[in-house]
C-alpha cells in the first residue's frame, strides 16, 4: 500500500505530469502519421531519458505509448486510413459514419471508448502483478530464459504469414544483439575490426533505422498529404458519449479481453482490434448496418487497443519478454534509465511499477481529454502534405540517431539498418520480430549464462524449464496443423468453384526476398567463423542464433523452391535513392556542419521537391536551426562543426 500511495503522489508531480503531458502530445501526433506508430515514436524519445530521473522518464514513454492507439483513430475516421495495425479494423465503421456527416459522433465515442480500455488495462496489469508476484519470485534465470525463448518463438509464428521468415528474422536480431562484447568472458564478436562496433548497436539506431526511417521513405515517395480531401466533421460529438455509456457491458468486455490478448507477446494490436469487432458483430441482434456506418464497430475495437497497450505491459515488466514492438522500445527505454525487468520490478521496484500503472491511466485520460478538445485543429495536421513535414521529422531522427554515441558511424548505421528495413517492409519480412530479437538478445545471453553458471547442464531438468519447452513444442507444431485443416476444408469445394478458380496462379517472391536471404545467410556463416575458436561460454549463445538463422534461411529456400515462387520487381528504387540521399547529408553534417547542413538541406528541400514558397520554406528552415541549437544547449550536446558550423554558432551568439 506504501507504493501504490508513493506512486500516486510521483505522477501528481509537476515535473511528473509534464513529461507525462509531452509523452501524450507527441503520441497523438505520431498517431496521426500513419505507418509510424509506437514503435518510430518511442525511438525518437529514447535520447532524451539519458540522465533522466526513472520515474519521470517513464511517465514520458508510458505517455507516448498509451495514446497512440488513440491518436491514428482521426485517420481511420476521417480518411479511412488505418493509422496502425490496431486501427484497422475502426475504418470498416468509422470512415463511413464520416460520409454520413457524423465523424464527430465516430471520433467522440473512440475516445471515450479508448479512455475506458485504457484505464481498464491499467487496472488489469495491477491485479495481474498482485495475483502473479508469488510465481515470478519463484522463476531463476533458467525460467526467465526459457520465457525468452518463448517470447520469441510466439513472435516468430505470428509475424506474418511465413513462419520461417518470422523465425529468421527473430534469429537475425539475436546475432545483431551479440555483436560486442560478451557479457561472460569480455571477448569481442563480429565487430570486423570497426571501433564503433566494439560497445554493441545502439538501440536507437535499431529502432529508427528499421521503422521510422523506411515509413518516412514510404510516405515521401507518395508525396501526398495524409488526406486527399476534406472531410467535415459533421455533428454528433455528445450523441457518441451516449453511444458510449448505452453499451457500457461491451466496452467492458472488449477492454478485458484486449488487455488478456495484448499479454500474449506476439498477437498484440495486429488481431486484438479484429477479434473484438468480430464479438460486437456475432453479439448484435441487427447486424445489418455493419460496415455501413455502426456505432458498435468503432466502440469495441477501440476499447481493446488501447487495453492492449496496458496488456503489453504485463510480460515486458514481469518477465522482460516484450508483448508488442513498441513494449521491446519500451524495455530498451528502461534499461537506458537503469531498471531492469523481471523480479526486481515486484521486490525491490514496485514503487516504480505502480507509477507506471498510474501513469498509464493518467495518459489515457489526458489524451481522450485533448482529442475531444483540439478534435478539429488536430484533424487539420492531416491536410498538410507530407514533403513538408519530411525535414521536420527527418531532422528529428538524425538528432536521436546522433545520441546513440555522437560520432558519424550513428548516421552510417543508421542508413545501413534503414536499407534493410525498407527490403524488409518491401518484402513483408516481419521487422517487429526482427527488433524483438534485438532487444531481447542481450538479456537472453545473461539468463543463459547465468543458468549454466548456477546450474550447470542440469537445467534443463527443471519443471518449469520442461513446461515451458512445451509451450514453445506447440507453439510450433499446432500451427501447421490449423493451417492442414484449414486447406483440407477448403479441397473440399464444389466443383463449380474450383472451376473457376485460378490454377495458374504461382507465388510469388521479389528481388529484395533474395537480397534478404543472400544477407542473413552470408551474416550466418561469418558469424559461425567468427566465433568457431572462442570460448564455450563466449560462442555459445551466438551459436543459438546462428542456428536459428541459417536453419530458417535454408527452410524459406525449400519453400520457395517447392512451391515455384515466380520472380517480381519490388519496386523500392525509389526507396533506396533516398536512402542514398540520406548517406550524402550524413556526410554533409561532417563536412559543412550540422546546423548549417540541415538549414540548407530543409530550405532547399521544401522550395525543390515540397513546392513551398520561400517565406515558408525559409521559416521553417530557421525554426530548425532555432531548435537545434536550444536543444543542443539543454542537452549540452557539441554537434558535428564541419566548415562552416562555427562561423554560424558565432553569429547567432551575436545576434541574441
Amino acid at each position: 500500500m506504501i507504493e501504490f500511495l508513493s506512486a500516486l503522489d510521483q505522477i501528481l508531480s509537476i515535473g511528473h505530469l509534464t513529461y507525462l503531458i509531452t509523452g501524450v502530445l507527441v503520441g497523438l501526433v505520431v498517431g496521426i502519421i500513419p505507418g509510424l506508430g509506437g514503435i518510430a515514436g518511442m525511438s525518437l524519445l529514447l535520447p532524451f531519458l539519458y540522465g533522466m530521473e526513472p520515474s519521470v522518464g517513464l511517465g514520458m514513454l508510458m505517455g507516448l505509448v498509451a495514446v497512440i492507439p488513440t491518436g491514428d483513430t482521426f485517420t481511420s475516421v476521417l480518411m479511412g486510413i488505418p493509422g496502425s495495425s490496431s486501427s484497422q479494423a475502426t475504418v470498416m465503421d468509422g470512415f463511413p459514419l464520416a460520409k454520413k456527416g457524423q465523424a464527430a459522433r465516430a471520433l467522440s465515442a473512440a475516445f471515450l471508448s479508448s479512455m475506458i480500455g485504457g484505464v481498464v488495462g491499467a487496472i488489469v496489469l495491477s491485479v495481474f502483478i498482485l495475483v502473479a508476484r508469488p510465481v515470478v519470485l519463484a522463476f531463476s534465470s533458467a525460467e526467465l530464459f526459457m520465457l525468452t525463448l518463448l517470447g520469441l518463438s510466439v513472435v516468430a509464428a505470428l509475424s506474418g504469414g511465413n513462419l520461417y521468415k518470422g523465425l529468421a528474422a527473430c534469429g537475425f536480431g539475436l546475432l545483431v544483439g551479440t555483436i560486442g562484447g560478451a557479457p561472460a568472458t569480455g571477448e569481442f564478436r563480429f565487430t570486423l575490426d570497426i571501433d564503433y562496433l566494439y560497445d554493441g548497436i545502439p538501440l536507437v539506431i535499431v529502432g529508427l533505422g528499421i521503422f521510422a526511417l523506411p515509413e518516412i521513405v514510404s510516405l515521401l515517395v507518395k508525396d501526398t498529404a495524409i488526406a486527399s480531401s476534406k472531410n467535415k466533421l459533421g455533428h454528433g460529438l455528445g450523441q457518441g458519449f451516449k453511444d458510449v455509456f448505452a453499451n457500457l457491458p461491451l466496452v467492458g468486455k472488449s477492454s478485458v479481453f484486449g488487455s488478456l490478448i495484448g499479454a500474449i507477446p506476439g498477437l498484440g494490436g495486429s488481431v486484438v482490434d479484429w477479434m473484438t469487432y468480430s464479438f460486437a458483430l456475432n453479439s448484435s441482434k441487427d447486424t445489418s448496418q455493419f460496415g455501413k456506418g455502426e456505432i458498435r464497430g468503432v466502440i469495441a475495437p477501440e476499447s481493446a487497443n488501447n487495453a492492449c497497450a496496458s496488456g503489453s505491459m504485463i510480460p515486458t515488466i514481469l518477465f522482460g519478454v516484450p508483448g508488442s514492438g513498441s513494449a521491446a522500445v519500451f524495455l530498451g527505454g528502461m534499461l537506458l534509465l537503469g531498471i531492469q525487468p523481471g523480479v526486481s520490478m515486484i521486490s525491490t521496484h514496485l514503487d516504480l511499477t505502480y507509477t507506471i500503472i498510474w501513469s498509464l491511466a493518467m495518459a489515457n485520460i489526458l489524451g481522450a481529454i485533448f482529442c475531444i478538445c483540439f478534435t478539429r485543429p488536430i484533424s487539420l495536421l492531416t491536410y498538410i502534405k507530407f514533403s513538408v513535414l519530411t525535414p521536420i521529422i527527418l531532422t528529428l531522427i538524425l538528432f536521436a540517431a546522433y545520441q546513440a554515441t555522437r560520432s558519424l558511424g550513428d548516421f552510417i548505421l543508421l542508413g545501413v539498418v534503414a536499407s534493410l528495413g525498407i527490403m524488409m517492409k518491401g518484402a513483408n519480412w516481419p521487422r517487429p520480430a526482427f527488433l524483438i530479437g534485438f532487444v531481447l538478445s542481450s538479456g537472453a545471453e545473461n539468463y543463459f549464462f547465468q543458468s549454466i553458471q548456477f546450474y550447470g547442464t542440469s537445467w534443463f531438468a527443471r519443471p518449469g524449464v520442461i513446461i515451458i519447452a512445451a509451450l514453445i513444442v506447440i507453439g510450433f507444431v499446432l500451427p501447421p496443423i490449423l493451417k492442414k485443416r484449414k486447406q483440407a476444408k477448403l479441397a473440399e469445394a464444389s466443383d463449380a468453384e474450383k472451376a473457376v478458380a485460378p490454377t495458374d496462379h504461382k507465388p510469388s517472391m521479389s528481388y529484395a526476398d533474395l537480397a534478404i536471404i543472400a544477407l542473413f545467410a552470408i551474416c550466418g556463416g561469418y558469424a559461425l567463423f567468427d566465433v568457431w575458436d572462442m570460448a564455450k561460454l563466449t560462442r555459445s549463445f551466438p551459436m543459438i542464433a546462428i542456428a536459428i538463422v541459417l536453419f530458417s534461411v535454408v527452410m524459406v529456400i525449400f519453400k520457395s523452391v517447392r512451391e515455384k515462387h515466380q520472380m517480381v520487381a519490388a519496386g523500392l528504387t525509389p526507396n533506396l535513392v533516398y536512402i542514398a540521399g540520406f548517406f550524402g547529408i550524413a556526410y554533409g553534417y561532417y563536412l559543412f556542419g550540422f546546423i548549417c547542413t540541415t538549414f540548407v538541406f530543409s530550405l532547399v528541400f521544401l522550395r525543390l521537391i515540397a513546392k513551398a514558397s520561400y517565406l515558408k520554406s525559409s521559416t521553417i528552415a530557421v525554426c530548425l536551426v532555432i531548435f537545434l541549437v536550444t536543444l543542443g544547449r539543454i542537452m549540452h550536446v557539441d554537434y558535428p562543426e564541419g566548415l562552416f558550423d562555427e562561423y554560424l554558432l558565432d553569429a547567432i551568439r551575436l545576434i541574441v
